[in-house]
């Protein structure tokens, strides 16, 4: 049996998951503002870090954008509901994916 999760707490997944989100780009941030070595080899194996460090970045942002829209979805009473279907999303799906705007249906 599952535990039904308040939206209080769901907020607080959210909050907590955004956090983490934001640190990880400040971490980004920083490690792509140090500079490079002069070392050629060096150099090469901190570009391919970098590459590294700007996809892991970019997924930030892009999860970031994702609880975004979930805090707003919440703000409007619309959230738990399919954007697309206007199904009601499974309390187990949002366990894994707190932020997801899609039931399952419509995710696939």
């Amino acid at each position: 049996m599952t535990d039904i999760i308040s939206l209080e707490d769901r907020k607080a997944q959210l909050t907590e998951r955004r956090l983490e989100l934001l640190a990880r780009m400040n971490f980004v941030d920083q490690e792509l503002s140090n500079p490079g070595s002069p070392d050629w080899e060096e150099n090469a194996t901190e570009h391919e870090e970098d590459e590294t460090l700007n996809a892991l970045g970019q997924s930030a942002q892009a999860e970031l954008r994702m609880i975004d829209a979930a805090f707003t979805r919440l703000g409007l009473g619309e959230y738990g509901f399919c954007t697309t279907c206007g199904a009601e999303i499974s309390a187990a799906r949002l366990d894994l994916l707190p932020a997801t705007p899609f039931c399952k249906r419509c995710a696939q």
